[in-house]
């Protein structure tokens, strides 16, 4: 992700700020420009340089409780900025647990849809279409915490659910060991599980099952057998030939998902390393049209998937080879092999057709 500027004192910020440690202004982030921006003490205008522009902002509601930092910038009568008002269900706030749980996977879910904006993915709300709509449950399986039940993440024609014990960084880790994960993030979780939901609009909706079964397979074998047989068996001897991880290898359907947020953690992890200069394969620039050469590298525009490729291997053997020196394990624990950068290449043609 980049870097951003305070407008007020164009000191360097960071996405997830909601204030400017040297001015001291309050930040919120503008999705329709993608850019933080300072907000005077009552919060409805934008200083820029010391002055307070005449223009009104709107915070998103869920400010107040520390939930969000962008501001609704489009209009919406909602009151909610454009990723919160995809919300259709949130867990008891009034117990402290469950607050300091759904900000954190408020933040992450900032992240996937500053991705979607960053790729002008098509958006519906639940509101907007009832029944195939891009919405969000946030549950709670401990009846201590406000649950009502065991509260499984998944998603099901639009509508995602997830548990709101995900946060819970112990909690997850338990999870990721005891399902032999490489690793497991709230961010990853959105990734993933919005996948599903654009293979719907982007494959399904479009009818472009063809070319999508041509790269990961029928999706129209049983799902729950596969999944039944994968929990029960583990992945197929050899996996690591074809599928970017040992869940993909389960049915087609994840194996899509799967990739697409790879891809997504790709093109991500490579803005913000551009955000930093940090630059192992220059030749990347030979990708970007004459009039971006005096830019840097924009993971989120670039034509080809193979720049991306070309970027991306060469950091991911610096970044483990960091992590090596100080006695940690890979922070990049996947080898991505040749049908890997195919479904890779379809889900970059996906994403920018």
């Amino acid at each position: 992700m980049r870097l951003f500027s305070c407008s007020n004192c164009a000191n360097v910020v960071h996405f997830e700020n909601d204030g400017c440690v040297t001015c001291g202004a309050r930040l919120a982030f503008r999705p329709a420009s993608l850019d933080m921006v300072a907000l005077e003490v009552s919060g409805t205008h934008v200083l820029e340089r010391g002055q307070i522009l005449p223009a009104p902002v709107s915070p998103c509601a869920n400010a107040a409780l520390g939930g969000c930092n962008w501001l609704v910038d489009d209009g919406d009568g909602s009151g909610f900025c454009v990723a919160c008002r995809h919300n259709v269900t949130i867990p008891d706030l009034s117990i402290h647990e469950n607050l300091q749980n759904w900000q954190k996977i408020e933040l992450a879910k900032r992240g996937l849809f500053y991705s979607l904006l960053r790729f002008k993915l098509p958006l519906a709300t639940r509101t907007e279409a009832p029944e195939n709509g891009l919405g969000f449950e946030f549950l709670a399986d401990d009846a201590e915490v406000g649950g009502e039940g065991p509260v499984l993440t998944g998603h099901a024609e639009g509508l995602i659910t997830l548990n709101i014990a995900e946060a819970s960084d112990a909690e997850r880790e338990a999870r990721r060991v005891a399902l032999g994960e490489p690793f497991r993030t709230l961010l990853g979780h959105f990734r993933h599980e919005v996948a599903h939901y654009y293979w719907n609009v982007l494959v399904r909706d479009r009818g472009a099952f063809d070319a999508c079964r041509a790269v990961f397979g029928d999706e129209r074998q049983d799902y729950g057998a596969a999944l039944k047989r994968h929990y029960a068996e583990g992945p197929p001897l050899g996996w690591e030939s074809n599928f970017i991880s040992a869940y993909a290898a389960s049915h087609p359907w994840e194996d899509f998902a799967e990739t697409f947020a790879h891809y997504f953690h790709i093109v991500d992890a490579l803005d913000t390393a551009d955000a930093f200069g940090l630059r192992t394969n220059p030749d990347v620039e030979a990708d970007m049209p004459e009039i971006e050469l005096k830019r840097t590298f924009d993971s989120y525009t670039v034509e080809r998937a193979e720049a991306l490729i070309r970027a991306w291997v060469p950091l991911t053997l610096a970044i483990n080879s960091i992590n090596r020196s100080m006695g940690q394990p890979d922070l990049y624990p996947f080898v991505l092999s040749e049908p890997v950068f195919d479904k890779l290449r379809f889900i970059h043609a996906l994403i920018h057709s």
